[in-house]
């Protein structure tokens, strides 16, 4: 059995897809971007900006059904330029640096809306 999340306090979806899927204890959120969910766009238009914006969707996903983010088990990071991992990489640590997850980190040709990074979480509840 699946459950959909659903929050507006995070970008709706752009795409036919769910923010996220609760199955068996694990919850699976769709890559998020640095969409503000207030004006419904991108507005940082630097990687620092956008990724600071991607952690906070991620924390309003996790929210909204009771986790934190010590409850992350696995991220998958994208970026349009791997030259900016390390800017990625220092503001990530702020959510995750005691305990991370596993991670795995690619770059990538283009992501949706001109987005400089993407990031998907596994959570467990």
């Amino acid at each position: 059995m699946k459950n959909i999340i659903l929050t507006n306090k995070a970008p709706a979806p752009i795409g036919p897809y769910s923010q996220g899927i609760e199955a068996n204890g694990f919850i699976f959120f769709s890559g998020q971007i640095a969409i503000d969910p207030a004006v419904g766009k991108i507005v940082a238009t630097d990687v620092e900006g956008q990724t600071r914006q991607v952690l906070a969707n991620i924390s309003a996903l996790l929210s909204s059904v009771s986790l934190t983010p010590a409850a992350v088990v696995k991220t998958t990071v994208f970026v349009k330029d791997i030259g900016d991992f390390a800017k990625v990489n220092a503001i990530y640590a702020e959510m995750f640096g005691i305990e991370p997850p596993a991670r795995s980190c690619v770059e990538v040709s283009a992501l949706p809306s001109g987005a400089l990074v993407e990031i998907e979480v596994i959570a467990v509840k």
